[in-house]
């Protein structure tokens, strides 16, 4: 019972550790959108605003972002 306390608070702090913040999430979106989305296509008119927003804002940006993605069959980056 004691090594399976030891292992858990060793391995949650971890976990959480990994996990990505809402901004580096939306930063990556942001970035994956402009790598892959051509520049001549006509984007959406909410991509460039939910872009900007990913400093101030990134829980109203990221699903904006990740819809335009998904509407562009691009596969989302995972969160870690």
């Amino acid at each position: 019972m004691a090594a399976i306390i030891i292992c858990a608070s060793v391995a949650l702090p971890l976990t959480a550790f990994a996990q990505m913040s809402d901004t580096d999430y939306c930063n990556a979106l942001s970035k994956l959108y402009r790598e892959t989305i051509p520049s001549t296509a006509t984007p959406d008119v909410t991509v460039p605003d939910a872009m900007s927003k990913c400093g101030s804002s990134p829980a109203g940006a990221i699903p904006v972002l990740e819809k335009a993605l998904k509407d562009n069959k691009v596969t989302l980056p995972k969160r870690t």
